[in-house]
């Protein structure tokens, strides 16, 4: 009992708790693997393309207004437990206060305002990033399925010959797409199962050769069901549907091996569908076509189910 008569000995544990709490929230906040080069990415990948920063940009300055948004209202919160709080001396109920107006417009336009802003920035980016403005230097089709990956180079490759643009193994690809496909692409492909590893590091998945400093164009396409083709340090992913021509270029800026997976759950072995994307020097992403052409592997493999007559009509409308 205090000097008072009044017993303080139930806030000493809610103290206790309060204390191992801010505790324990320091510690999941430093004992971890990142430096603080790592914390401005907010979990983030290193960004890897040139297009990458801009989804880098647009998830900091996400968090930054839900950072700004939580503080007021734990502000508030803490303000109105520790200045409103009832007192010990007087046990009278409160004035009443209803219908305040300026408060509920507060609320009202405040949440308006953020979300306007949110999807500005979000809707700008976006465009941003599926514009096909510039002409590609190198395409492939992406070709998911259950349960791995198969890789299309549209590219007129020695020793491969054809042509992409009337290929049958790629009519599910719609035609707005095949008229920025080089001429005489004769291409060369690569295919992988679950099993597949790279030969350097050893992650599971087959791999995806890329260029450096070129702009890559990916049409995605799906034989079965939908997938999601997602480079991490890319920062984007995009969805892999059956009957539908998905696509959106990147120009890598980053040599090295990086993974990839898929980020749509498929089936039962969804998280068996992993790949590995190497981002070499040109003059090596050309040998390395050349390279498939030798081992056999020219041409096409189907790239995935027909698009319906209503898909069809929709891509055509859009040109």
């Amino acid at each position: 009992m205090s000097p008072n008569g009044s017993d303080r000995s139930p806030r000493r544990p809610m103290r206790r708790k309060l204390l191992q709490a801010l505790t324990a929230g320091l510690v999941l906040a430093t004992a971890t693997g990142c430096t603080y080069k790592d914390f401005p990415r907010l979990g983030m990948p290193t960004p890897t393309t040139e297009e990458a920063p801009r989804i880098l940009s647009l998830w900091q300055g996400s968090w930054a207004a839900a950072l700004a948004v939580g503080v007021l209202v734990w502000g508030l919160i803490l303000w109105s437990a520790m200045f409103h709080r009832r007192s010990r001396t007087k046990v009278e109920v409160p004035p009443q206060t209803r219908y305040n107006m300026p408060i509920e417009a507060l609320y009202t336009v405040v949440p308006i305002i953020i979300i306007s802003v949110l999807f500005y920035f979000t809707a700008r980016d976006e465009t941003k990033l599926l514009s096909l403005s510039k002409k590609p230097d190198v395409t492939v089709n992406v070709v998911g399925f259950q349960w791995s990956w198969g890789f299309n180079y549209v590219a007129d490759v020695p020793g491969s010959t054809g042509n992409a643009k009337t290929d049958k193994n790629l009519d599910a690809i719609a035609d707005r797409f095949k008229k920025d496909f080089p001429a005489n692409a004769g291409g060369v492909y690569d295919v992988g199962t679950p099993g597949t590893r790279n030969p350097q590091t050893g992650n599971p998945g087959p791999t995806l050769w890329l260029p450096e400093g070129k702009t890559v164009r990916f049409v995605l396409t799906s034989r079965d069901v939908i997938h999601s083709f997602w480079v991490l340090p890319f920062l984007m992913k995009q969805d892999v549907i059956p009957g539908r021509t998905n696509v959106f270029q990147v120009t890598p800026n980053r040599q090295g091996t990086f993974r990839g997976k898929c980020a749509e759950l498929c089936g039962v072995d969804h998280s068996r569908m992993l790949f590995n994307v190497k981002v070499v020097s040109p003059k090596r992403y050309e040998q390395h076509l050349k390279d498939l052409a030798k081992k056999g592997q020219t041409g096409y493999i189907p790239a995935g189910i027909a698009q319906t007559p209503h898909e069809k009509n929709r891509e055509t409308n859009n040109l």
